[in-house]
């Protein structure tokens, strides 16, 4: 008898809980030792790509997606009336719906805590999740994938801690706020492609730690009217919306880290950019989107603050009554051709604590606002909000070798007074005007230069590619 065939049966079934059910399954055929050592496992790990063979182009014969369905039925049928504390299922072939539900209400009926669907069906098997799974007293961890349209009607899950929905497009039947009380305990939500069916949300919550949420897409680009965040416990925040006309409640004085995506279309980048707000039409929503000076004065505990291009620019509306970050550490900043960066000086001015400033991407709209963050616009009082700025550690990703590039870069260096690293990232795949090995090392070579002629105390600077 091998080492491993004379450990004890408790130790043997822990760890074949780690492989997925159908390698757990194999085992069996090793001796009659290992029979039924599968069998009292109370995880179930099954994904059709590992039963069905795609590389060998199986998946599409019936007769191996029947044997796919018997094998899932046998291995339910063969641990009896036994617990099941954890059910992942992978599903995204042509396999009939009724074997799906099936699957899943048999392991609701054993008390499942941990479920991981990731299912698609085709057009002609529209597919509603079991009823069982909405009023569970058992599941504590919901995750669910679906490649198509997912409907969420009433629910009630009282041990319910983590809720992860990834999906096409997933719609509620009522409103959010009536929904968020089914979850009395929930500490983390994940929800993705959320389609609302009214323009005032609220998303209220005592026990939530972790939310991300994206709303972008959904709502045919009909700005909300208000959206609120009653959640005093939340410690991260992603959140991904058109930008509301108001803000009325945000309730987030623990959050320590946020990632807010408030996205503008052109049009409306134009019309904020008017000189003279009285040329837009009173109903204008553009006029409102100030009232986004709500949501980051409600979330000015923060520590981490990551903001893509299109939430500089409404921040930008902002920068007369921009909050103070007196905790923030860390800055993420995206920026693109077509977007400005008004509200960087305002916002660098009110961090007086920030350490950490990561780039992604130095290229952006030369507007009348840039002020003194960058050499676009020549003034007397240059570099002034990057004096006042006691970051010591910048980060630029998505670096193309342009010369404004450069020279934005050389701005940096010579008037962030107490920078000691610069870390320089290029794309995976070298630009072209940096593919050749002598043109890098020449770069290499210049920010050297720099290191040593232009900064004011800067110690390292480094290029690399990305991944390095």
């Amino acid at each position: 008898m091998d080492l491993v065939s004379s450990l004890p049966d408790e130790l043997l079934c822990h760890i074949v809980s780690f492989l997925p059910t159908k390698n757990a399954v194999l085992t069996s055929v090793l001796s009659k030792r290992w029979l039924n050592v599968w069998k009292p496992v109370t995880n179930l790990d099954i994904d059709d790509s590992v039963f069905l063979h795609p590389e060998a182009g199986k998946r599409y014969r019936e007769d191996i997606q029947e044997s796919f369905i018997r094998f899932v039925d046998s291995v339910l049928a063969m641990r009896g009336q036994s617990p099941i504390k954890s059910f992942s299922l992978k599903c995204v072939t042509v396999v009939h719906p009724d074997a799906v539900h099936r699957w899943i209400c048999n392991v609701l009926q054993r008390g499942v805590s941990d479920l991981d669907l990731h299912t698609s069906f085709s057009v002609e098997n529209l597919y509603a999740l079991p009823e069982e799974m909405f009023f569970s007293s058992t599941l504590a961890k919901l995750k669910l994938r679906n490649q198509s349209y997912l409907y969420w009607d009433k629910s009630s899950l009282p041990m319910l801690k983590s809720l992860d929905i990834g999906s096409a497009s997933i719609i509620f039947s009522g409103k959010f706020e009536e929904i968020i009380p089914s979850f009395p305990v929930l500490e983390e939500l994940r929800i993705g492609n959320t389609a609302w069916d009214e323009l005032d949300v609220t998303v209220s919550s005592a026990s939530l730690r972790k939310l991300s949420l994206d709303c972008s897409g959904c709502r045919g680009f009909v700005n909300p009217r208000s959206v609120s965040f009653d959640t005093p416990n939340l410690v991260s925040l992603e959140y991904y919306d058109l930008v509301a006309e108001d803000y009325p409640l945000v309730n987030m004085g623990k959050l320590l880290e946020a990632r807010i995506c408030l996205m503008i279309t052109d049009d409306q980048v134009k019309r904020v950019r008017e000189p003279n707000n009285d040329l837009l039409e009173a109903d204008d929503e553009v006029l409102k989107f100030g009232n986004v000076v709500k949501l980051f004065s409600g979330i000015k505990n923060v520590q981490k603050l990551t903001l893509p291009s299109d939430s500089l620019v409404v921040l930008s509306l902002c920068t007369e009554s921009m909050p103070v970050f007196s905790n923030l550490k860390f800055l993420g900043v995206w920026s693109v051709e077509s977007r400005g960066w008004q509200a960087v000086p305002a916002l660098l001015r009110n961090c007086s604590h920030l350490e950490t400033i990561t780039m992604e991407g130095l290229v952006h709209s030369v507007t009348d606002r840039c002020e003194d963050t960058c050499p676009c616009i020549v003034q007397g009082d240059k570099g002034r909000s990057l004096r006042s700025c006691p970051v010591n550690r910048l980060e630029i990703r998505g670096f193309l070798g342009t010369k404004k590039e450069m020279a934005m870069i050389k701005h940096f260096l010579a008037y962030f007074p107490c920078l000691k690293r610069l870390d320089v990232f290029t794309e995976h795949i070298l630009p072209m005007q940096i593919r050749n090995p002598q043109v890098y090392r020449r770069m290499k070579e210049m920010f050297k230069v720099y290191n040593t002629v232009v900064t004011t105390g800067c110690r390292r600077v480094a290029v690399s590619s990305s991944g390095e």
